[in-house]
């Protein structure tokens, strides 16, 4: 699936996996405008309250960053535009990591298995009860979801 108009908030994090992957930054950039968590005040989370976005997309989520979300933590970047997203009534779909007790996972060697902890499930579930929030269990169902957020806009 392709999307116009999309920006990109990376995280440090994100920005390691994604060389992980072998995509570079740069590729990334000649295509969407690219914000980096390199601020302490997240100054691009404004545009939440100035109507600029009307979905916020987080995917892939760790677990560690669904757990700040259901505790309402918002110290970094991507947590930061998910508090002010759901502030700001704008729909936020999340597709989180960890989704079930065991699952296969792509990572950068190829398939492997991994096994969620009850914790890490628990903040899933509980995020599914946030308001304005979609959480999705897979990339075709991120797709879907996408899709389908677009289509009632229109």
């Amino acid at each position: 699936m392709t999307l116009n108009d999309v920006d990109l908030y990376l995280s440090q994090a994100g920005e390691e996996v994604l060389l992980m992957y072998g995509i570079k930054l740069d590729d990334v950039r000649k295509k969407m405008p690219v914000y980096r968590d390199k601020t302490a005040s997240t100054p691009p989370v404004g545009l939440f309250y100035k109507d600029y976005y009307h979905t916020f997309v987080m995917a892939p989520v760790t677990s560690n960053t669904v757990a700040k979300c259901v505790l309402g933590i918002a110290d970094s970047l991507v947590t930061n535009l998910y508090s002010q997203a759901g502030k700001c009534r704008v729909p936020s779909i999340v597709y989180p990591c960890d989704i079930a007790p065991e699952m296969e996972t792509t990572a950068p060697s190829g398939k492997v298995m991994v096994y969620p902890r009850k914790i890490d499930l628990e903040g899933t579930d509980k995020l599914r009860s946030f308001e304005y929030t979609t959480v999705v269990e897979s990339v075709d169902d991120l797709i879907i979801t996408v899709k389908e957020r677009l289509k009632s806009l229109t």
